[in-house]
């Protein structure tokens, strides 16, 4: 029995949601009906970019616009909140599909895998490029399952700004809180988004209520709903005090009239308008000095007479700041509130010259890219997603890669649209460009120009680290990456057959790439290759594509926990390890202590005593951190990794001559010896659990919970339902499935 539980996984806010009620049984019970064996779809896009009906644009204006005039955002949610809905009408709306597509249909744009069809659910991130109004978008639509966290995390890492979606019926949900965690470590500003306003039980109030409580966040009232639930017609501009009413008999959303309200029609509507107007005012000039400057000389009188765009200006600022998030409505299903979602979009979030990174000044112009997402293509091969920060990219480029230190050269650039692109003759700086032919470069990766140019910039860095009194190098600045959250699920896997084997590895590879939070190691006892993922979705998938992509059948172990173990003491250890091999001795002996860290840490802190002589560890130092990390890869309890120890070594006598192969052995013996004497525990993976259940079934599941050994934080209530807040021990919801929209 284990003695204490805690959470260990790297990203400490992992969650994980169910939702327990006879709506959700029939809704999985319809959508397995509406599965079929069916041919692959294929979706036609509207006539090439930058033509629209009649009209042709310039190529190069149309891809390379101002860089004022480019808006990288993403779509982010929790599980079924709407995002690939929303994103498919934005793409219907905006003139590059000629059909409305459907999640449950399985003919979306963003949602291409055959995986993602079949399951109705968003695995990976895909990007798309569109233009609205002049502006040019791209746009990445994120998965919400907690498996994939990761593909939220490197989008993130890139893009200006977010659409934070959220269900009307719900307001903030368990993976809500992840990636808005996630945008708040990016600094993204974002927008919410109050989709499913057509849902029964759907409540404007309360969603913006639980921005407010869960996220800490300070909603701006933008828009107001015109009815809510099935009485949902249209939304309020509170900006401009007009209403938009979508006409009923049109089926793709298109049609819908901008009205003024008047106090003859609309005497409730206005009042409540006007109340608002003013409550967002007054909102914005405590947030912006400029603003608030402006209204108490001009309009301290009459609110109503500040002008609209000097309002939209000051959200604009004060979005930029993430000292508050606009808030707008509508139903993405229902064809309503997309356009003037759109519209905010190129309003109030960011372009790429008002989110500058300040290392970029080092570069003075030169090539500064990211590399952020790795594909596979049979027949072009590795496909790299980057973002470009300065520079221009062109086909047949030479580029020197930072991380890997190495050249390659870019044979085609590509401008995304899902999983069919657009080849183009260059791309500059704040866009988002597929390029081919870079068969090194990973997730995270440092792309700039040459090596020559890169030293250039670390130089001119130092220099202004220098001045600015920091001690900070200048490296970093310049190499950015991605944050992989360790794996909480492993399980063995196996070929058909042993001729089989390379063609397996040679997968893993390829999807390790393509993944970065997938790990793929070999037990050392048994000698079987075992896969470590995010969950059980995760580890499915993986098994699915490697017998669709790659025509392997392949065998999963049974699906187990990754635990880990730390110490509870300090205890301290000597060794000795003296060998004669051929006519040389090998005499070393070491006396270390471990014990509990002070803050949780993955991988052991290393520290030494005065009394080691600095020459002998410039020596041999890593040979001891080799030495010590290896012996915390297995520990003495389970044989799972040891975390959250430190150890300092107080002795060290090496015999002159001995290797450094017979250091990392004695030390790594004296670490074992030690984590064996120690009192030790298990830690156990915990999850944050959120249970949305009907009244009459809430004994019930708390019931089930109390024989998962969950702890219950607290119990909410959301309209007619109860919520349900605690912790659960990720071994005993491992048989719970998600559905994802």
């Amino acid at each position: 029995m284990f003695t204490k539980w805690r959470i260990f996984a790297v990203n400490h806010q992992r969650t994980f949601s169910v939702h327990l009620n006879t709506m959700c049984y029939c809704k999985i019970t319809a959508n397995l009906k509406r599965l079929k064996t069916q041919l692959p779809l294929t979706r036609n896009y509207s006539s090439a970019p930058g033509i629209v009906g009649s009209d042709v644009k310039s190529l190069h204006s149309i891809i390379n616009p101002p860089v004022a005039k480019i808006r990288n955002i993403g779509i982010m949610a929790h599980i079924d909140a709407g995002k690939t809905t929303t994103t498919e009408r934005i793409l219907y709306y905006s003139g590059y599909t000629r059909s409305l597509g459907d999640v449950d249909d399985g003919d979306t744009v963003t949602d291409f895998m055959a995986q993602e069809r079949e399951r109705g659910i968003t695995i990976q991130s895909a990007a798309v490029t569109l233009d609205w109004k002049g502006y040019r978008v791209n746009l990445i639509d994120t998965p919400g399952h907690v498996d994939f966290t990761v593909e939220v995390e490197r989008c993130l890492r890139v893009l200006d700004g977010a659409v934070a979606v959220f269900d009307a019926s719900a307001g903030v949900e368990a993976q809500t809180l992840t990636v808005w965690r996630q945008a708040d470590k990016h600094k993204i500003p974002r927008i919410c988004f109050l989709n499913k306003m057509d849902k029964t039980g759907a409540s404007f109030n309360y969603a913006v209520e639980s921005i407010r409580e869960k996220l800490k966040a300070k909603p701006l009232i933008l828009q107001l709903p015109i009815g809510e639930a099935r009485t949902f017609q249209g939304v309020v501009d509170v900006v401009n005090k007009e209403k938009l009413v979508w006409n009923s008999n049109s089926d793709d959303g298109k049609d819908f009239e901008r009205m003024p309200l008047s106090e003859a029609s609309d005497r409730e509507l206005l009042k409540e308008t006007i109340e608002a107007r003013n409550s967002l005012i007054e909102q914005v000039a405590d947030l912006d000095d400029e603003f608030a400057d402006l209204v108490l000389g001009e309009f301290s009188e009459n609110f109503d007479l500040v002008p609209a765009e000097k309002l939209q200006a000051a959200v604009h600022r004060v979005t930029l700041a993430q000292a508050a998030v606009p808030v707008l409505c509508g139903s993405a299903l229902k064809n309503k509130g997309v356009q003037p979602l759109l519209d905010a979009v190129t309003t109030y979030l960011p372009s790429p010259e008002e989110r500058e990174d300040r290392f970029l000044q080092w570069y003075e112009g030169d090539l500064c890219a990211l590399a952020f997402k790795v594909l596979h293509d049979k027949q072009r091969g590795p496909l790299v997603f980057l973002r470009i920060y300065s520079g221009t990219l062109t086909p047949q480029l030479a580029v020197h890669n930072i991380n890997r230190h190495c050249t390659e050269r870019m044979s085609r650039l590509l401008l995304p649209f899902a999983d069919q692109h657009v080849e183009i003759p260059s791309l500059t700086a704040g866009n988002i460009a597929l390029t081919v032919g870079l068969k090194q470069t990973a997730t995270g990766d440092t792309i700039v120009s040459s090596k020559s140019s890169a030293l250039a910039a670390a130089r001119r860095a130092g220099r202004g680290e220098r001045e600015h009194g920091k001690k900070r190098e200048a490296e970093s600045l310049l190499l950015a990456g991605v944050e992989v959250p360790e794996p909480v699920f492993f399980c063995t896997i196996e070929p058909p057959s042993v001729a089989k084997q390379p063609d397996l590895d040679h997968a893993l590879e390829r999807l390790q790439r393509e993944d970065p939070s997938l790990k793929v190691k070999l037990d050392p006892d048994s000698g079987q290759t075992v896969l470590c993922g995010m969950g059980e979705l995760h580890i499915e998938i993986i098994h699915d594509r490697i017998k669709r992509e790659y025509g392997l059948e392949t065998y999963l172990g049974p699906l187990q926990v990754a635990y880990r173990e730390t110490i509870l003491n300090s205890v301290r250890a000597t060794d000795t390890l003296d060998r004669v091999l051929g006519d040389k001795r090998h005499l070393v002996s070491a006396e270390l202590e471990v014990r509990p860290a002070e803050e949780p840490c993955a991988v052991a802190k290393i520290e030494y005593a005065d009394c080691v002589g600095e020459d002998l560890l410039q020596a041999s130092r890593e040979a001891i951190e080799s030495a010590v990390h290896s012996a915390c890869l297995q520990g003495p309890l389970l044989g799972s990794p040891v975390q959250d120890v430190a150890m300092t070594l107080h002795s060290l006598v090496i015999h002159p001559g001995t290797s450094t192969t017979m250091v990392t052995a004695c030390i790594s013996r004296c670490m074992q010896k030690a984590l064996k004497k120690a009192d030790k525990q298990v830690l156990e993976p915990l999850m944050s659990l959120e249970v949305t259940v009907s009244r009459e079934y809430l004994s019930p599941v708390l019931a089930d919970l109390a024989q998962r050994r969950g702890n219950i934080q607290e119990i909410q209530t959301r309209q007619d339902n109860r919520v349900v807040i605690g912790f659960v021990p990720l071994a005993e919801i491992m048989s719970l499935r998600l559905a994802d929209g």
